[in-house]
């Protein structure tokens, strides 16, 4: 081989320095991060945030995958009530120290570029599982095992860098309408569009209609519209403000645009609310739409299963899309619906590789976070979206009343005295719920005390603090007096599961258990989160507990 045909094979060598696995704990909900190395970090279960510099902010969930440049500051904020369970790999490379012509010297490394990437490769955590497991090895073959896992792993990081680049070195239609999408309050020309999707001016239009639907001109403008119909909902600036906000020069010109496509003028539509046909994601949201009165037109959920409740009208024309449905799927089904409004977290639209950005080009979206408020809020937000903020305010002064009548009905019950503890097994974990779902009635309506370490994370987290996992051997932790235990399901229907909780060592040394104060409760009566559920689940609450001794 001579020198010519070497450099052409010329790259730098790879090396693992050091793999951690870094647990989120309601202890150490934090992990900092600073290295001289590029880091790898995949996820390998729950939910959180990692935050870069202090400027951008990613997402984490099970699966995930970021490479981190060197000297990055990163600070990663676990999920409480999806506990983070990560593992870090950092990475070196090295230049080979022979003696090659200077031409070759001038490749790099590619993976310490200085380029941070995430992308979705749960295979990739499960090797990074075993390369830390197997982190001393105790021979050769594990040994060799290990280099053979690290360079697999190294593969699918090239192979994710080489299929970004090619794709953003073609120009394309999907990135003209994602620039369209988040741009839409600049300036923007069909020329430029036609440019970034590297096609004629007059193609361009074309090829734009048929993928959307829309000319582009006409899909820009039902973007300002829709996003100015949003800020009119939420009240939050003068039309004036609104009209510069989405790309309009004066209000003027905003109520022109407004009346040609929407047929009536902004002030107009402020006062003709509320809605006809809405559209929700998540069945919660669909509850609490029904009790205001309005049955959505869809529903995107996993099920339909807690959108029938007692004490409200069975649905009659609701259409239902499941959330495993494809993005344009769910885009398509919206868009036939004729539908005026959607109303979503966030968090759920995410789950289905959408935004508010790809979306508002369908209908005006109204985003109310799930896991960030409670019951009460999402209801108040709903309410003031299509202007029923009357007759959810009477709602709750209503349930506020029976929840004081509640508090006084058990006072007679030892309950009052006593701690008490919930329990939800499933199938692939234990876990003590906190202040949402049962543990909303329980220790928010009739102000039941909750086992030490739940009453402590209730104290910081609030109506956040959804559940905390936890081992079988914790569960003396977090033993009340008395213990509410829900059992989910598996994807097949058993319960089978709870028989190795139940025949344990460590739940027959419970003293709760000796003294037979386990309260077994159905996982459809006690676990749906919205208004009706939760006021059904105060009656149900008060008959267990004024009938104990």
């Amino acid at each position: 081989m001579n020198n010519s045909e070497w450099a052409e094979s010329y790259f730098p060598i790879y090396t693992a320095d050091s793999i951690q696995s870094l647990y989120s704990t309601s202890t150490m909900p934090i992990h900092r991060i600073h290295e001289d190395l590029t880091i790898l970090l995949a996820v390998s279960s729950g939910k959180g945030t990692l935050h870069l510099d202090d400027d951008h902010i990613y997402e984490l969930t099970d699966g995930m995958v970021i490479l981190i440049p060197a000297k990055s500051d990163v600070v990663i904020q676990g999920n409480l009530m999806h506990p983070l369970h990560i593992y870090t790999l950092s990475i070196s490379t090295q230049e080979q120290k022979r003696s090659l012509p200077m031409e070759a010297m001038g490749r790099s490394s590619v993976l310490a570029a200085g380029t941070l990437i995430e992308f979705y490769e749960p295979t990739i955590a499960t090797q990074l599982e075993e390369l830390y497991m197997y982190r001393l090895p105790g021979n050769e073959v594990r040994h060799m095992r290990n280099q053979i896992l690290f360079h697999q792993v190294l593969m699918s990081l090239l192979e994710q860098m080489e299929a970004r680049y090619i794709a953003n070195d073609q120009p394309s239609m999907e990135r003209s309408i994602t620039f369209m999408e988040n741009h839409f309050s600049e300036k923007i020309t069909t020329e430029g569009l036609s440019e970034i999707a590297g096609v004629s001016r007059s193609h361009y239009s074309i090829l734009f209609k048929q993928l959307t639907g829309f000319a582009p001109n006409e899909y820009l403008s039902r973007l300002r519209v829709h996003r100015a119909k949003e800020l009119l909902i939420s009240g939050s600036a003068s039309l004036r403000e609104i009209a510069l906000k989405v790309g309009y020069k004066d209000e003027f010109y905003l109520s022109r645009r407004f009346k040609q496509q929407t047929g009536e003028s902004p002030s107009g539509y402020t006062r003709r609310r509320p809605f006809q046909r809405v559209a929700v994601w998540f069945a919660p949201y669909a509850s609490h739409l029904m009790l205001l009165g309005l049955e959505p037109a869809v529903v995107i959920s996993e099920s339909s299963e807690y959108v029938s409740t007692e004490g409200v009208s069975p649905p009659q024309t609701i259409r239902f899309i499941h959330s495993d449905s494809s993005p344009e799927q769910i885009k398509s089904a919206l868009l036939d619906a004729n539908i005026e409004l959607i109303i979503a977290a966030k968090l759920h639209i995410h789950m289905n590789e959408l935004s508010s950005e790809t979306l508002r080009s369908i209908a005006p979206i109204i985003e109310i976070a799930w896991m960030e408020l409670g019951w009460k809020e999402h209801l108040r937000f709903i309410a003031q979206a299509i202007q029923r903020v009357e007759k959810a305010e009477q709602w709750l002064a209503d349930f506020e009343r029976e929840e004081q009548q509640a508090r006084e009905a058990i006072q007679t019950s030892p309950i009052v005295n006593e701690t008490l503890t919930i329990l939800v097994i499933k199938s692939e974990k234990l876990q003590i719920y906190g202040i949402r779902n049962v543990g909303y009635v329980m220790y928010r309506s009739l102000g039941l005390r909750p086992p030490a370490k739940i009453a402590q994370e209730i104290q910081r987290f609030g109506d956040q603090f959804h559940s905390v996992s936890i081992q079988l051997s914790e569960l003396q932790d977090y033993e009340g007096t008395r213990m509410l235990v829900i059992v989910f399901p598996d994807e097949k229907g058993s319960k089978a599961h709870s028989e190795g909780i139940f025949n344990s060592e460590y739940w027959k040394g419970l003293e709760v258990v000796k003294q037979n104060r386990i309260y077994h409760l159905e996982q459809e009566e006690w676990i749906p989160y919205n208004p009706v559920s939760i006021r059904l689940q105060l009656g149900r609450a008060v008959s267990l507990w004024t009938g104990i001794q």
